[in-house]
């Protein structure tokens, strides 16, 4: 796939991957992309997961057409990108790797290695010239891993960005950019919003015309969506007016409640959301969540706590930073329901959150005062 003229897309597709980073489901697969940048001097930029080394280094060789590189542009060390550096030095001995410091460091500690005699090391804001292109190096520490950088090529006007504006599935995989790239950000990148703030605002002094990833799709079009997209996120704002309700059954009682009140909040003219956290995409709800303003969260008091797929959801929602959203409490508890009590503890690390009153309490069964409870927070959620 030719990206212009002069970079030439050299990544693989993963079609056999199940769980990426042994967590995320990908039923669409996987794109670990690579590019070659032709000039004067040739630069590939990253490498691909370890499975599929032949297929990359094929790729590369058809496309440089006897022709050497000259450079391996690291900009992230996780191993779905780093695996095959030894392999292409092996391959290309006269090559160099051109990287910043702290990537250096973690060649060694993957492989073994010190790559110092063979390394080109960059600093923040340094420039790389090709020939007729000039490389800019931008630094984006903690975005997500402390080592990564983006570059800048100021002749065709692309930033490859690493693994900012990436997303799940493979390069074919027919599906909108917008659910799963969210579903990428805010699992993977979610907790670095403030870092990812500062590496925007350095992006936005930039030309682009392109943006290309380490995963999904090149993008080329409409730029000024997938950055405000990325803004929202990462600002931790409100991207849909809606409401999601979140919940966990172990009879049926909680799960009533549950629906009951999403038909209400429906009937008010709400879009709603409904997942049953047993069953559902654990990352899908935990993206929705952060889509949308408002949450309801519905469970059984379990053990003294809570159900382990609810304290799951919101051990994700903290992790991430949860902030900026209003949150809706239904518990239930044959003899003694703390329910609620917990998850307001659970989610007392999240900042700027309104909690609303009152709480659906349910002892077994769904009541008459229980129905009440749930009129008053539709009242409170569709003001």
């Amino acid at each position: 796939m030719r990206i212009t003229n002069d970079v030439v897309y050299v990544g693989v597709n993963d079609k056999t991957i199940d769980l990426f980073e042994g967590h995320y489901k990908v039923p669409r697969g996987m794109a670990y992309n690579s590019y070659v940048v032709l000039d004067e001097k040739t630069a590939v930029m990253d490498t691909v997961d370890a499975r599929f080394c032949d297929e990359w280094l094929e790729n590369i060789a058809k496309e440089l057409g006897g022709r050497r590189p000259d450079y391996l542009v690291v900009q992230h060390m996780e191993p779905d990108h780093s695996a095959n550096i030894l392999n292409f030095l092996d391959k290309y001995p006269a090559a160099k790797v051109v990287t910043n410091a702290k990537a250096a460091a973690m060649i060694n500690n993957f492989f073994g290695v010190d790559i110092s005699g063979r390394a080109v090391i960059v600093e923040n804001g340094g420039t790389f010239a090709l020939g007729r292109r000039t490389l800019t190096f931008v630094f984006a520490p903690m975005v997500h891993w402390p080592e990564v950088m983006m570059t800048y090529d100021d002749t065709d006007k692309i930033l490859f960005s690493a693994d900012a504006f990436g997303k799940f599935g493979a390069l074919d995989a027919d599906e909108p950019w917008d659910d799963e790239a969210r579903r990428y950000y805010i699992g993977i990148v979610g907790k670095y919003g403030a870092q990812v703030q500062a590496v925007l605002k350095k992006a936005a002094e930039l030309d682009i015309e392109k943006i290309c990833p380490l995963h999904g799709p090149i993008l080329a079009e409409n730029l000024a969506h997938y950055i405000h997209l990325y803004n929202i996120w990462s600002s931790y704002e409100v991207e849909s007016e809606g409401i999601v309700v979140a919940y966990t059954s172990v009879y049926g009682n909680t799960k009533r409640a549950a629906l009951a009140t999403a038909d209400k909040l429906r009937e008010c003219g709400a879009e709603v959301k409904v997942y049953d956290l047993a069953r559902s995409d654990m990352a899908h709800v935990v993206a929705e969540a952060f889509r949308y303003g408002k949450l309801v969260l519905a469970t059984t008091t379990y053990n003294g706590d809570i159900f382990p797929y609810m304290r799951e959801f919101i051990d994700c929602l903290v992790e991430r930073g949860y902030k900026n959203r209003t949150v809706a409490f239904i518990e239930n508890g044959s003899w003694a329901p703390v329910a609620a009590k917990v998850m307001k503890e659970r989610l007392a690390a999240c900042k700027n959150l309104t909690l609303i009153e009152p709480v659906v309490s349910i002892k077994s069964g769904v009541k008459t005062e229980n129905e009440a409870q749930i009129a008053a927070v539709v009242t409170e959620l569709t003001k």
